[in-house]
């Protein structure tokens, strides 16, 4: 009687399906009317996953299939940006840095605690990143995502401290886990919809491939391989992301970071004050900072500020003229910020700041007003990743207890014109227009080229383009490019993505930089996403995909 509950539910008229609660009204309707008890999530999305295989599908049933996942999908935000993000954690290695604010806990990377949910993730999977790789993605698929284009995220520590060996070897095993994930989905699994302890067993069997002993030049010649293998892998790997010091940022790091795929680099500011900054042990001023930013920008990277307002000798006053400077000054400008708002815990320095009552935090009013000022003041082609970072309560001694800031921020009315308080997510194309804003940073100019509504409150896609002759990659450098919308698998239901805007915005930035007599252009392209470059006239030079102007 399940399966036929099922059949009917996924045969239904959806016309009148908006929501997941009209949804859910459906499912207990039919539910009701053969006589079950309750038609699991889990189930409904096992079988519309294998209707749809089927390559005679008509178009209608095909859009109730992809309406019926969509409405199921768990957490379905994590993918509305248009890519599967996927955070992974490396080993616990000493760091070199000596921050007053950072924990320091047996067995975990530094500046991190056991209890957090990413951490408790790396730890059951050994730290091992192929396990961690594969979990993340059965995760996401069981709950619903297709995670065809995914960002791998690096965290844990200084990535620039580890050896080079540890590094090529955990990358290495990354790609290697995105190639494998179709292969391994038919073998062990195929259940993930209906037997998640069986799932967990498989993923227990599951290490890494590669051997970290491997000499250097062995393992980058099998990475090279693994990220020629992965431009035409059914999951592609379009974007890695790596997280490291501003004192480590020199060429011979930024050169490994492009052998190893990496496109995007955050970076621990915390605050451009170097009193502030020297109070609190960090190791480095407000120039290394300024330094590292233009070495970033030309390699193409995109650029994530880690900011943390209410340190030991910040005031609320002083944190919001810090905020401001970022983009008021040349030097600095960051593509993308994390707010990680200062709490204090134990196994810190900054823990026996506040015993001693050297320290006090803000209060959450002060902390509150102090977000909404800055996010009034965050420029269009800005993304605000995150306003709060995902430590459990009971390890927050003192300090900002809210998680859900940005949602109490929206509910007050607070305005921000970030690009993810624009993003499309699942709208629909309408009535856009194409758009350009032009500012000065780090010796060169910046397009951030968009498409947006006409009401200008929703982003759907954008290109960054940078034109300086300081950078040795070209002179017009395309350090992003991305569409909005709800992650859309080749192929899928055609949404934000796939529309043919992407290309659209890449005519727009080649028209500008022929308009500054700039000879080529290029882009630092994920590994994943080299072909479609490929099918614009783009050639592989070095990491770089290039074209002649």
């Amino acid at each position: 009687m399940i399966s036929q509950a099922i059949k009917a539910l996924l045969e239904a008229n959806y016309q009148k399906i908006k929501t997941y609660d009209d949804f859910s009204e459906l499912k207990r309707q039919i539910a009701k009317k053969y006589r079950v008890g309750m038609i699991l999530s889990s189930d409904i999305l096992k079988v519309a996953k294998k209707l749809l295989a089927n390559k005679n599908i008509s178009a209608k049933d095909k859009a109730n299939l992809l309406l019926a996942i969509r409405l199921l999908r768990k957490r379905s935000i994590r993918t509305l940006s248009g890519i599967a993000p996927v955070a992974v954690l490396t080993k616990p290695y000493p760091c070199p840095g000596a921050c007053a604010y950072c924990p320091k806990e047996v067995d975990v990377p530094k500046s991190y605690l056991s209890n957090e949910p990413a951490v408790m993730r790396a730890i059951g999977c050994s730290y091992d990143p192929y396990k961690q790789v594969i979990s993340r993605l059965a995760a996401l698929e069981s709950n619903g995502h297709e995670p065809n284009k995914i960002e791998v995220i690096v965290i844990g520590g200084t990535w620039s401290y580890l050896p080079s060996n540890y590094k090529y070897w955990y990358i290495l095993n990354c790609f290697k886990a995105i190639n494998d994930f179709s292969k391994l989905k038919k073998v062990g699994l195929k259940n993930q919809s209906t037997d998640v302890l069986s799932v967990k067993k498989f993923l227990k069997t599951l290490k890494s491939p590669y051997k970290q002993n491997l000499s250097i030049i062995k393992l980058k010649n099998l990475l090279n391989q693994e990220q020629k293998t992965n431009e035409q892998a059914p999951y592609s790997l379009i974007g890695l992301t790596l997280e490291t010091r501003p004192d480590y940022i020199n060429d011979k790091e930024l050169k490994e970071m492009r052998d190893l795929g990496a496109t995007r680099v955050e970076i621990g500011v915390q605050a451009l004050d170097d009193q502030i900054l020297k109070l609190n042990k960090r190791g480095h001023d407000v120039a290394t900072v300024a330094r590292a930013t233009k070495l970033l920008r030309d390699y193409g990277f995109k650029i994530t500020y880690h900011l943390m307002p209410a340190l030991p000798g910040a005031t609320p006053k002083k944190d919001l003229e810090i905020f401001k400077k970022l983009f008021n000054n040349v030097n600095f400008q960051p593509d993308q910020i994390k707010f990680y708002p200062t709490v204090v815990t134990k196994g810190s320095l900054l823990y026996k700041w506040w015993q001693q009552k050297k320290y006090i935090p803000y209060t959450d009013k002060q902390l509150a007003k102090l977000i909404a000022d800055c996010k009034a003041v965050v420029p269009e082609y800005v993304r605000i990743i995150r306003l709060i970072r995902d430590i459990p309560g009971e390890s927050i001694v003192a300090g900002n207890k809210i998680t859900n800031l940005r949602q109490i921020l929206q509910q007050q009315g607070v305005k921000c014109r970030c690009i993810r308080c624009r993003e499309a997510k699942n709208q629909p194309i309408k009535d856009e227009k194409l758009s350009i804003i032009k500012y000065q940073a780090n010796n060169g100019t910046e397009y951030f080229i968009n498409f947006e509504s006409k009401d200008l409150k929703t982003l759907f896609g954008f290109c960054r383009l940078r034109i300086s002759q300081d950078s040795e990659v070209a002179p017009a450098l395309i350090r992003e490019l991305h569409v909005y919308g709800e992650l859309v698998p080749i192929g899928g239901l055609k949404k934000v993505q796939h529309s043919g805007l992407g290309k659209k915005l890449m005519l727009a930035a080649e028209k500008i930089a022929k308009q500054n007599k700039c000879a080529t252009i290029a882009v630092i392209a994920g590994i994943g996403v080299r072909n479609y470059y490929k099918k614009l006239g783009y050639r592989k030079a070095g990491t770089y995909m290039v074209k002649s102007l």
